[in-house]
Formats: C-alpha cells, structure tokens, sequence
C-alpha cells in the first residue's frame, strides 16, 4: 500500500541546477553516477604497495563499512566510535556517528561531526557495525542514512539541516542500504527499520510517499530508464524485484526473482534490469516498463550463478562480478545469461566491484584489491595488499583521478608516482 503526504514540487529549474553543481569527476553516490561502478577515470593504477603508488593514508576518527563520496575534490565518509567495535567492549550509550569531510589531495580531515545516535541499538551487528550507508549529494549538500537512527541533511560545512525517522526496527545484520537523489527527493530502502521505501522532500525532511513490501532487502534502490525513456525505481526484495513510481511511490511491476534475503543492487542497461542474490546465487534479467506481474512477460533470462554480497558490472555485452559466498570470479553475457567465465579465485569480496580504464577492481575483507581485465577471458592482472589488519568492506571510488580505498580504520590515496 502507498501513503501520499503531499506533491513533490518537480521544476526544469532544479534540475538544471543539479546538473551544473556535479561535475563528471564527481562520485556522487553508492557506486558513483548512476549507481552503476563505473568511472571513466584513465591511468589510474594497476599495482601499489606501502611504499609504491600510495599518495595518503589517513586514519579514520571511528570504524565503518560505508563508502566514500567525492565532490569537488573533497570526501565525505560515515565512521561509528564509542561501542561495538570489539564485542564486549564499551557502553551502548557512548555510540557515537560521525560525517567525517577529508582533502581529497592530502587525506586532510577538514571537518568531524558527531551525532548521538537513537538508541538502543543492536547490540549484534555482524560484519558492518554502525554506519554502512554512503552518503549522497546533489551538489550543495549531503544526505545520510544512518538507519534507525534516522535520515539526515547536512550543508557541506558540516552543519545539520535536518534529521527524520524512517522506523526504529534493528536487525543483527545492521542496516546496509544508502539514499538515492531524484529530482526533489531523498529515498531510501527502510527494509530493516520499517519494511518500507521512503521518499523524503530535501527542502523540508517531511515524508512525501512511502510503500512497503521491502522484505529481507539490504540493497540501495536503483533508477532505471525505459525504453520508453521514463524513469523506474528498482528494488530487489525476498522473492521478487519491484519497479515503482519514484514521484509517488506507486508500485507499478513486480517479477518473481530470488527467494532469499538480497543485498547486491541492481544494476541496469538500455532499460534492463540485472540482480544478483541470495545464498542459493542467482542472476536475473528483466526488462522494465511492464505493469502487473510481468513475471512472464519481461523476465528474460536467470542463471544459476549470482552473489551473497557484492554487486556487480555491466561492460560490453557482459556482467562481471565476484562472488563472496564461492569465491568465484564470473563473467556472463547480458544476452542470454550464459556463462563466459567462472574462476575460483579464493578471495572474499563483499565490497562491490570498480569498472575503470579497462580494468576490474575488487577489494577483498582480508586479501588485498584483485585487479582483473574487463573482458569475457579470464585475466588476472594484480593482486595488491597493503599493511592494514581491519577489515576493508568499503566500495572503492575514484576522484581526481586517484582510486579511494577505505577499511574499518583508513582512508587510502592511490596514485601513479611515476
């Protein structure tokens, strides 16, 4: 079911305005423009050590798993401090969350904000701690999700404009989906706090629209465009993948997909959908634009081969990712869902995977940054470790033409020397 509240107010204006105030440098989002994880960034790195194509290294002031944005030459990153990084250890009601602002030149942290978080919280929260959400900016400010303690908009000072609940539910798996912008918007995927996809006015914080049917789903919605040149938005949920209205929140398709609980996002081509999920590692494709149970009618192929955590690719006729449940490097073409390559590679991702200059990065928990060549045969082009024991669940960005790393404890610059 649906709840309106009030109109969003759409003008040309404000959309001109955004597109003037991000540059095509910027990294905007989870997974950078579009949500896809493509940069179009070239000569950047291939291999780096301690001492070789490092630029910076910063310690974070709190732990996190979420990933960095960049605008203007500037990162904005969520940390957590106080309680829950060793089990055990400390007191819930020194949990603190932080919007941290760094020099994307020198790792210079320029500002630190701390928030008191609405508690309690969980006390178990497994592999990700606090604070997953990346934030998202449209230029002039940022919006955070730091789950069930609410939404939030900040200038890019670091001055709070405004905070809203979107459900006060908790999970032992933390919550692990981050805002997407569109046009006066900020949505976000309340499946652990509510159940619900909530639409927030950026100028008010008041709720425009929220629907639920967000069922086992820790991904961060996506917006695709139709055939037809309208716009989508996509979330993958137990069972199903849902399309909605984004204005109104109106369901408009859904199709049958995956029955499990699902955290890849969605990825999309020429109007079509690509997710992955669940334990069992399924891979789909649907076309979008349908209404109804489209199940029969837009669903265009599934393959037996997916991912537990980590989101894919879409390069040139092909999907690429690596599996964390298997440990498996996959290429499949976006035609039929065949399978060009499947390689063990051994190592767990449960960040998701960088498309740049030609070039596959996956960042591994454990064992470094996997470099692999984006095409159909499997070539394994580096494997880079650097001298960090936390645990590196972050995404991986670009800005100025820098790969960004960031574990639990650091921030990483990594530059061609030479």
């Amino acid at each position: 079911m649906v709840h309106r509240h009030r109109t969003p107010i759409v003008s040309l204006c404000l959309v001109a305005l955004l597109t003037t105030t991000l540059s095509a440098v910027d990294w905007p989002q989870f997974r950078g423009p579009g949500g896809q994880g493509i940069s179009t960034e070239k000569n950047l790195p291939i291999t780096w050590t301690e001492e070789e194509n490092v630029a910076w290294k910063t310690a974070l002031p709190g732990y996190g798993s979420s990933s960095p944005i960049a605008l203007n030459g500037k990162l904005y990153v969520t940390c957590y401090s106080g309680y829950g990084i060793e089990r055990g250890v400390g007191a819930m009601e020194d949990l603190r969350l932080h919007v941290v602002c760094a020099d994307g030149a020198t790792g210079k942290i320029l500002w630190d904000k701390k928030i008191k978080p609405t508690l309690p919280e969980s006390t178990r929260v497994r592999d990700h701690g606090y604070s997953a959400g990346t934030p998202a900016t449209d230029g002039k400010h940022l919006y955070i999700f730091f789950g069930k303690s609410g939404v939030f908009k900040f200038d890019l000072d670091g001055n709070q404009i405004w905070r809203t609940s979107v459900g006060t539910k908790t999970h032992g798996w933390g919550s692990g989906t981050s805002p997407v912008l569109y046009e006066d918007l900020v949505i976000v995927n309340a499946s652990v706090e509510s159940g619900s996809l909530v639409a927030i006015n950026k100028e008010t914080g008041k709720e425009v629209w929220h629907s639920g049917g967000m069922n086992m789903s820790w991904n961060t919605p996506h917006l695709v465009t139709t055939a037809d040149g309208e716009q989508e938005l996509a979330v993958s949920v137990k069972n199903w993948v849902l399309g909605f209205d984004p204005k109104t929140g109106k369901e408009l398709w859904r199709c049958a997909a995956i029955p499990d609980y699902i955290c890849p996002s969605i990825v999309s081509q020429e109007g079509i959908l690509y997710a992955l999920g669940g334990r069992s590692s399924k891979a789909v494709a649907i076309r979008s634009g349908g209404r109804g149970d489209v199940t029969a009618s837009h669903k265009l192929w599934q393959a037996e081969v997916g991912a537990n955590v980590s989101s894919p690719i879409i390069h040139d006729g092909h999907l690429y990712w690596v599996s964390d449940r298997n440990q498996t490097a996959y290429c499949i073409s976006l035609a039929d869902g065949s399978v060009q390559y499947s390689e063990r590679v051994r190592i767990q991702p449960y960040a998701s995977t960088l498309l740049a200059d030609g070039r596959l990065y996956v960042v591994m928990r454990k064992g470094g940054t996997l470099v692999l060549a984006a095409e159909p045969k499997f070539k394994r082009l580096a494997l880079n470790k650097v001298a960090d024991r936390s645990t590196f669940n972050a995404s991986p960005i670009v800005c100025n033409g820098a790969l960004i790393l960031r574990s639990d404890e650091n921030l990483y610059c990594l530059k061609k020397t030479n």
